[in-house]
């Protein structure tokens, strides 16, 4: 395949050496002469882990030519990849300036072709830069419509500088968003035969996903180094504790937990947290970002309090209480929060939750609801028909297939329901499904 790599920095001078490595004929462009020279001489412009040796096979391959001409590169190549730098502005936004210059030359040189081009954006973009500012770009330039003259797509890249040759044989799994299915075939052709899964997903989600990896991995560093300080001041072996939590790969190192929903509470997270950070002050600790936590957390019940208030109906129906699915527990249960608030600002509730029963509450539970929910028996319904009935809004927070049952069946086209948990097929509820932000 005749590929085209544009920006020959780590990403794609190391993709350049692979590419030709692996039998496709490329074109190395760069505005930067140097680097351009020392690839023709067969050494690498960037320092990296086996660079020397693979940089100094392909250059007598015959498979890699280099060039400024951006025009000359797109005309000669079946695919380009563009991997220039988009680096963060004064302010934090993202600079977009070269990338911007480069659709427009690429615009251009498309206006030229007679075959379909496939331009695949590898470069980290704020998502929404290839449908609303890229894609625009081209098609002024080309005079051809995306998915006609030319196929735009976006493919993130996952290597790491100091093992990019082996992140790029081994990735974790090959990402690519497109609208059409010819870019998609043409990287499955290029990249299929790597040792991992092959995605296809719309542009929109592979932009947000490269930030979303990226974030996950500075969060994971971020908490690491704030349980070190705390425990240093501790006298605790962070190491030691941060081993141990790793060999947990039910809860902490899994899926468990990564999925949208509602806010947590419970009897456990919310008072661990709390004397966590009580923990940090006393030992005069910063933890900044385990800190923020409970404030996220409140935002995050703060937003359903605001979608709720926004529809300016007042009979509200809740479908669960308690702080999950399957327990009666409602101790600082975000839904009981929720509901707390909803009271103050006079609005009517109902309440079914099928594992709540006033008369069987004990001790703290018992407790906790008489302080925040006095009312409580007034509210609670022995059925779910009854609260979907008499509500003209309905807060579903109980995952369950017969909920989901009841509610496709027994919803009116008048109603609106908050989904707090991802319900299935929203589409066979009669009401207007909204999530909490999804």
């Amino acid at each position: 395949m005749k590929i085209s790599i544009f920006g020959l920095g780590y990403v794609g001078a190391v993709s350049l050496a692979c590419l030709s490595r692996d039998g496709h004929d490329v074109i190395g462009v760069d505005i930067d002469r140097t680097k351009l020279d020392l690839i023709m001489a067969g050494k690498t412009p960037v320092v990296e882990e086996g660079m020397v040796d693979l940089m100094a096979r392909v250059a007598t391959s015959g498979k890699v030519t280099v060039t400024t001409d951006a025009q000359r590169a797109v005309l000669d190549s079946e695919i380009s990849l563009v991997c220039v730098g988009t680096p963060s502005a004064a302010n934090g936004s993202q600079d977009q300036g070269a990338i911007l210059r480069l659709a427009e030359e690429i615009g251009r040189a498309i206006a030229e072709k007679q075959e379909p081009h496939v331009v695949v954006f590898r470069s980290t973009l704020v998502p929404g830069t290839v449908e609303d500012v890229l894609r625009p770009i081209i098609e002024a330039q080309s005079g051809k419509k995306d998915g006609e003259g030319f196929f735009l797509c976006f493919q993130p890249e996952f290597l790491r500088e100091g093992s990019s040759i082996r992140d790029y044989d081994k990735p974790p799994f090959t990402v690519v968003g497109a609208n059409h299915a010819y870019p998609v075939e043409r990287l499955r052709d290029l990249f299929g035969q790597l040792p991992c899964k092959f995605f296809k997903t719309s542009v929109r989600s592979a932009e947000m996903m490269k930030y979303c990896c990226n974030n996950f991995h500075a969060l994971k560093i971020t908490f690491a180094n704030e349980t070190a300080r705390l425990c240093e001041a501790l006298d605790v072996d962070a190491f030691e504790v941060m081993d141990l939590m790793c060999q947990d790969t039910h809860l902490n190192i899994s899926r468990a937990y990564l999925k949208p929903g509602f806010a947590f509470g419970g009897s456990c997270l919310p008072k661990d947290l709390r004397a966590t950070t009580y923990l940090a002050k006393l030992h005069d600790v910063e933890i900044p970002m385990l800190a923020g936590i409970m404030p996220s957390n409140r935002n995050h019940l703060d937003l359903a309090l605001q979608k709720l208030l926004a529809t300016g109906k007042r009979k509200i129906g809740f479908i669960g209480l308690s702080f999950k699915t399957g327990t009666d527990d409602l101790r600082e249960s975000p839904l009981v929060t929720l509901a707390e608030q909803l009271i103050g600002k006079g609005m009517q509730l109902s309440i079914y939750d099928p594992e709540v029963r006033l008369a069987q509450l004990l001790g703290a539970n018992r407790s906790f609801i008489e302080k925040h929910l006095p009312h409580i028996g007034q509210m609670l319904r022995a059925g779910m028909e009854g609260v979907i009935d008499e509500s003209e809004v309905l807060v579903v927070g109980l995952a369950d297939q017969a909920v989901f049952d009841t509610l496709a069946s027994r919803c009116r086209p008048d109603q609106v329901v908050l989904d707090l948990v991802s319900l299935p097929n929203r589409a066979a509820i009669r009401a207007k499904v909204e999530g909490l932000c999804w």
